[in-house]
Order: structure tokens, then sequence, then C-alpha cells
């Protein structure tokens, strides 16, 4: 089953370099209902997996000069300890539940699904300035904003795993006067750092599979490369409503709603298809203009 897990990894990450979210939010419920892993092995090795890919990205958009570090710096202080207690109380409900605990962790995720579905659509909605404000300094209200918003996404990270860039992405693109790339950069450095502690905490509870972890990162790894380099021939509002339709589907699939499983894995399949032979048709029509342009200057 290897490959199937790379493949899992390469398209998440092509997802996620494309649009800066959507990593937890796919992967999580691609580990519990396709691959029938324990969710909160799931959400374990997810969450470990996150970290380690996105620090890629992270580190890229930080040479870039695209983090803001002390925001980062701010959300941390509040993510950081509420993650944790995210991770625990994950702990108590599987040690309380047994068995029964996909039900309950798989009805919390797909409510969290559905959250940020929504979330996703509200921020392909949104409209931001094209310059942003480039001499924007941190006051008092923005720093207790950074902790509350840390406080909210840390939970519901360590929680499901769910988070990371759609909550945070959001609300930085809505609270703040920051340029779209500086969000991006920003949210993923804050994502890596967070994941790791969050990741460390599910690796003690004995909830992270590094086999699963090792084969998911050979494919995320290249993936969040390529996504990032795909980023300026898919509109970027259009992409971000389509990721959302496939988050509403898996959240109505772990909420369990009745006959759900088959169309939300069918749609899923028909998605990703049509987004691949959307990318594929798309770089042809680049290629075949930039090579037609070209030609002229060959002749003379």
């Amino acid at each position: 089953m290897s490959w199937e897990f790379v493949l899992a990894g390469l398209l998440t990450g092509i997802l996620v370099g494309m649009t800066g979210m959507g990593g937890g939010s796919l992967m999580t419920p691609i580990l519990v209902f396709l691959f029938g892993i324990p969710p909160a092995t799931a959400i374990g090795t997810d969450i470990a997996h996150g970290a380690a890919f996105k620090t890629v990205g992270a580190v890229q958009h930080r040479r870039m000069g695209n983090v803001r570090a002390r925001l980062a710096g701010w959300m941390l202080i509040g993510s950081i300890p509420m993650s944790l207690l995210g991770v625990w109380v994950n702990v108590q409900l599987t040690e309380r539940y047994g068995d029964d605990v996909k039900s309950v962790l798989g009805q919390v995720l797909g409510a969290a699904l559905l959250f940020g579905a929504a979330g996703l659509v509200a921020k392909s909605l949104v409209r931001t300035s094209a310059i942003g404000d480039p001499d924007w300094k941190l006051t008092n209200r923005d720093r207790v904003a950074a902790v509350l918003i840390g406080v909210f996404g840390g939970f519901i990270v360590g929680l499901t795993s769910v988070g990371s860039g759609v909550f945070f992405g959001l609300t930085l693109l809505v609270v703040f006067p920051l340029r779209a790339h500086k969000v991006v950069g920003t949210d993923i450095f804050h994502a890596a750092v967070l994941l790791y502690v969050a990741g460390a905490a599910h690796w003690a509870a004995g909830n992270v599979d590094f086999g699963i972890l090792g084969w998911l990162l050979l494919g995320s790894i290249p993936g969040v490369l390529i996504g990032g380099r795909l980023t300026l021939s898919i509109p970027e509002q259009a992409l971000r409503l389509l990721l959302a339709g496939v988050l509403g589907l898996a959240g109505i699939k772990l909420l369990d709603v009745p006959g759900a499983g088959t169309i939300v894995v069918a749609a899923l399949a028909a998605g990703l298809v049509a987004l691949l032979v959307w990318i594929g048709r798309h770089s042809w029509i680049r290629f075949q203009r930039s090579r037609n342009g070209r030609l002229p200057s060959a002749v003379d």
C-alpha cells in the first residue's frame, strides 16, 4: 500500500503548494476513510507530516522576506499551549471511548472540516488591498488578537489536525493589513512551528505511525515544490472554491451522513482527475504559446 500513501502525499502537497492550506484538512480524512487508519493515529501522523513538509515552505518564504516573525510569535504564545491541551483531550477521548473514539473524533473532525470549507469560501470572497500596508507595525490590540487567534486555532489543530492553514490563513487575511504573500508566508511559518509541538505531543502519546509518515513525505515534499511553481497557472479563487467543496464532502462523510461514503469518494476522485487534466491542458497551451512566440526570433 506504500505507493498509495506516496500518491496521497503528492496530491496533498501540490494543493498545499498552490493554496497554502488544506494539508490537515485533506490528509486526515484521506487516512481515515480511504486507508482505514484509526482517527487518533491519522491525526497524529498527519500533524507530524505537516510539520515536516511545511518546514520546506517556511524556509523558502523566510528567505524571500514573506514572514512576519513577530506576529507569528504572538500567535504561538496562544497556539502552543492550546495545541497541547487539544492533544490531551484527544488522548482522554481515546482512553474513555476506546473503539468508539472513531465515531467521537469523526464527529469533531467532520464539524471542523465544514468550518474549514466555510472559511475557504469566505476567504475566496474577501478582497484585499493590492498593496497592503508595508509600514504596518503591531499594536497592543494586534498582539491580543494574535494570541486569541492562536488560542482557538491551536486547540483545534491539536485535537483534529485541521486549521493550521484554513483557520490561521483566513484570520490573518481578515484581521491584519497584510499583503497576500505575507499572509501565506507567516501562516506557513507559524504552522510549521506549531505542528512540531503538537506532533511531538502526539508522538509521546503513541499516535504517530512513522512508516506511513515516511511514505507520505516521499510524495508531499516534491508535491509542495511543484505546487508552488503551479501557483500562477490556476486562478486562486477557483482553486479555493474547489478545495472548499472537497472539505465539505469530507466533513459530511465524517459526520456519518447516510449514503455519503460512496458519493464523497467518487466526487474526490473525479475532482482530482479534473484538476490534473486542467493543469495538463493549460500547461500544454502555455507551452505551445511560448514555443510559437520564439519561432520568429529563431527564423530571424
